[in-house]
């Protein structure tokens, strides 16, 4: 029985790691444009909520029939849905045998048991909806619903037909039961709710060293791997055209002309990178004007080294995800023998020690000049790097879209531009 309910867990937990991995960079995009920062705590909430979705999910589905069942001949009963209200009461009187004690109708009773599961199950959803998202009782009722409605399609349809029937019972009473665990999460969260400050109360405070211009490393990291993401997909559109345009003899220029126009072109001409508009950043120079395109060029020859290291690393990411895409879903071999290859490369560097450390030199110098600029730019005081000193440009954060809809956010200020309108009911002192 224990086991029934620690395998989805281990599930989850073994698969949540990837997808947090896969959301970050969506996840950042969306809090920095929205809130301004990305604050520890509502990371912490949202990714919490994530794994216990992942946890509920892996619930409803996990333990999957092995490919040689025949769900069909071995689960007959639940290709028809049961769609009558009350089966449960019926279920549970009939697990007690018709007898009226503690023992048959709680303590041993598989359908009473079940039954409380299904209402625990979404409660921690209804937590999440008034504590997260500071939503009500009919939000939290409607997302449990909603919740419900998926685990119990998804096990009606086979899981959404990977098997041809379903090895799981759709049923009326689990929904209502569900529904019914999230409006109840919704209601005892409510001391939590009143105890706990708000996340955007959170938000302001860590938004109030930075008011000063300071635009978050992190954000600035977040649009670089969405520029070197860009120049790495520009590069072959690049070297396409010149090749037939200009002829072969120009396919070698594509990577510092997809830098060119990426890193001054653009920016010349629109005030910032496609990655930092993604990020409501702007590039500005100490008089709050437009850089020019000497300057920007400079400050792409100081960030080459960076740009190189990381324009390799994305090639290298795309060309091998290219290469077992192609290879298909079905073909794990293609894994296993890049595993197995992995370990003879290592074995053989351990075993010979002087052609390990020539090959492992240039990580080490790698990783020594990545952590040396980042250690420039959390020394310096507005947390400038050596590529926006030398060039006289900075970063400069536009209003997210909370301080343009609430009088009460606080908006990133820059000496050097225009301040931003007062609010009509003045501002909150915060802590």
């Amino acid at each position: 029985m224990t086991e029934t309910y620690l395998l989805p867990i281990r599930t989850a937990a073994l698969l949540f790691p990837a997808l947090a991995l896969l959301m970050f960079v969506p996840t950042a995009i969306v809090l920095y444009r929205r809130h301004g920062v990305m604050a520890r705590w509502r990371m912490l909430s949202l990714y919490s909520g994530v794994f216990y979705a992942l946890t509920a999910f892996c619930m409803t589905i996990v333990p999957l029939p092995k490919p040689s069942v025949d769900v069909c001949t071995k689960y007959p009963s639940f290709a028809d849905p049961q769609l009558t209200p009350g089966v449960a009461f019926s279920d549970l009187w009939k697990e007690a045998h018709h007898r009226i004690t503690l023992d048959a109708l709680i303590l041993h009773n598989s359908a009473f048991w079940q039954t409380v599961f299904n209402l625990i199950l979404l409660l921690p959803l209804g937590v999440f909806v008034r504590i997260h998202f500071r939503r009500g009782l009919a939000a939290a009722t409607a997302a449990g619903f909603a919740g419900s409605l998926l685990f119990e399609l998804t096990q009606y349809t086979g899981l959404w037909g990977l098997y041809e029937c379903p090895y799981r019972l759709f049923a009326v009473d689990d929904l209502i039961a569900n529904t019914a665990g999230a409006a109840v999460g919704w209601a005892i969260a409510g001391p939590l709710a009143r105890a706990l400050p708000e996340l955007n109360t959170l938000d302001d405070r860590a938004l109030t060293p930075l008011n000063a211009g300071k635009v978050p490393l992190g954000r600035r990291l977040v649009a670089l791997l969405l520029d070197m993401t860009g120049v790495v997909l520009l590069t072959p559109v690049v070297a396409v055209i010149g090749y037939v345009v200009l002829g072969a003899e120009t396919v070698l220029w594509a990577p510092p002309v997809a830098f060119a126009l990426w890193f001054v072109l653009i920016p010349w001409l629109t005030g910032a990178t496609p990655g930092k508009h993604v990020l409501l950043l702007r590039l500005v120079t100490p008089d709050g004007g437009r850089p020019s395109p000497a300057r920007l060029a400079l400050r792409a020859l100081v960030m080459s080294p960076l740009l190189l290291l990381a324009y390799l690393g994305g090639s290298a990411v795309l060309t091998l995800t290219a290469s077992l895409l192609l290879a298909g879903p079905a073909d794990p071999s293609m894994l296993i023998d890049l595993a197995d290859r992995a370990a003879e490369v290592a074995y053989g560097l351990a075993a010979d020690s002087v052609a390990g450390l020539v090959l492992l030199l240039p990580t080490v110098l790698c990783l020594t000049l990545i952590a040396a600029y980042l250690r420039a730019i959390r020394r310096h005081p507005q947390g400038m790097g050596p590529h926006e000193t030398l060039s006289g440009i900075r970063n400069h954060a536009l209003p997210h879209t909370r301080a343009r809809t609430s009088p009460d956010a606080p908006e990133p200020a820059d000496p050097h531009l225009p301040a931003p309108v007062a609010a009509p009911h003045g501002s909150r002192t915060r802590g």
